[in-house]
């Protein structure tokens, strides 16, 4: 399933790229970074602490996926969709990492047009996976919790592939039109005061009509904010009320604790993704540069990291799995040896 989605992913993505040939008429062919500074030899020091970084993303997202496929007790509506959360947390550290590590010792920040609408597809795109793919786990605890006797005959294998596959292909298609209405914009500037291509200060970069791409983009914002949150409210509350309702048994109490690492990994998120939306689209705050870089590239950088190493260490089935693999592969290894 989850090779399905990287080459749905990788269709797209080449649907994309294919799109940027129609062009639009502009002359600019490269975007420049300015929120790059000059901090002389100390950027090879945040090199190799933000690839030091990026490996720890991709370890702890690869176990977490391999012990999940691994154990087939892990083989739960769960942990699937835990692991659909991983597989997009990869695919974002990458639409980020290997440009930002670039840039990051190159003295020239800069990044071509084709590879900028690239990596705002890639950002964009996680970041819709990412909420809407929070929404379907907050469900799936609703359902969980409050219909334990029905749970699965209502969470059916097949109900689980179709959430995912649905969570990635609207993303893929709805940002793709976004896409297909962006790359035909005229650009009368290329300077972005960021470390990543955003496509809210691109699109205020054109100098032809941008009526329809301002209209399409606030709706689909409003759509793609208000719906997954609706689900969440709506899942969070029923959840609250059934398990400290006077008829509430101990088992519902004890199974709120798999909510615990949602709920951070929402906040988590939603406040990375909050500050970055207000204080570069709503508020022009007067904030250091340096902060200003933490809070654009926070909820890309620490969801990553948090999300494996908190489920993981906090579901006792994961924790389990995860002895039980190196137990064997410890044992195998000393059999070999003697």
């Amino acid at each position: 399933m989850y090779y399905m989605c990287l080459c749905i992913i990788c269709n797209l993505l080449y649907v994309s790229c294919k799109s940027l040939d129609m062009q639009n008429s502009t002359q600019i062919s490269f975007v420049i970074f300015t929120a790059y500074t000059d901090v002389g030899n100390v950027k090879y020091f945040y090199f190799t602490i933000l690839l030091a970084l990026y490996i720890c993303i991709i370890f702890a997202n690869v176990l977490l996926i391999s012990i999940i496929y691994m154990d087939r007790a892990l083989h739960e509506p769960m942990y699937l969709f835990l692991c659909s959360l991983c597989v997009n947390e990869l695919y974002g550290s990458i639409g980020l990492f290997p440009c930002l590590l670039t840039n990051l010792i190159s003295n020239n920040h800069e990044i071509h047009l084709t590879y900028c609408y690239l990596q705002m597809f890639c950002l964009y795109t996680y970041g819709v996976v990412e909420f809407c793919n929070l929404a379907i786990m907050s469900y799936d605890r609703y359902l969980s919790i409050c219909y334990p006797l029905q749970y699965n005959n209502i969470m059916t294998p097949k109900k689980v592939c179709i959430l995912i596959l649905f969570v990635w292909l609207f993303s893929f298609s709805q940002f793709t039109v976004t896409m297909t209405l962006r790359v035909r914009l005229k650009l009368c500037g290329n300077i972005m005061e960021k470390v990543w291509c955003d496509s809210y200060l691109l699109v205020r970069q054109a100098c032809s009509d941008t009526t329809v791409v301002n209209m399409y983009g606030l709706v689909i914002t409003v759509v793609l904010i208000f719906v997954p949150l609706v689900i969440i409210l709506y899942s969070y509350i029923r959840i609250f009320k059934i398990t400290f309702s006077r008829s509430s048994n101990g088992q519902n109490k004890k199974s709120l604790n798999t909510c615990v690492p949602h709920i951070v990994s929402l906040i988590n998120y939603s406040t990375g993704c909050s500050f970055e939306m207000f204080q570069s689209r709503v508020l022009t705050l007067n904030m250091p540069p340096t902060l200003r870089i933490i809070i654009s590239v926070y909820f890309i950088m620490i969801p990553p990291l948090v999300n494996p190493v908190m489920f993981g260490l906090k579901l006792t089935k994961i924790r389990e799995a995860f002895c039980a693999i190196v137990t064997t592969e410890t044992v195998t290894a000393l059999q070999w040896n003697f």
